[in-house]
């Protein structure tokens, strides 16, 4: 599943995905690197390289973080 894909999808305005990840994601460098793939587009190799993380680290935290976002938007 793209979960990328269904929070890009999910029609809420770039404020309101700010909001979102502010309101749920607890940890500040996962609040960033979503912050990063989801808001400004930018690559998981990217965000990786800016965070000091592997591109597998970053794409497991990311992942993690999407799936708590898509809970909150769902209910």
């Amino acid at each position: 599943m793209e979960y990328r894909k269904i929070l890009i999808n999910s029609g809420l305005s770039v404020f309101e995905m700010s909001d979102l990840i502010d309101s749920w994601i607890f940890s500040e460098r996962d609040r960033f690197l979503l912050k990063r793939i989801l808001l400004d587009s930018i690559s998981y190799e990217k965000v990786s390289e800016e965070i000091g993380l592997s591109v597998r680290q970053t794409k497991r935290a990311a992942i993690k973080g999407m799936k708590i976002l898509i809970d909150h938007i769902e209910t």
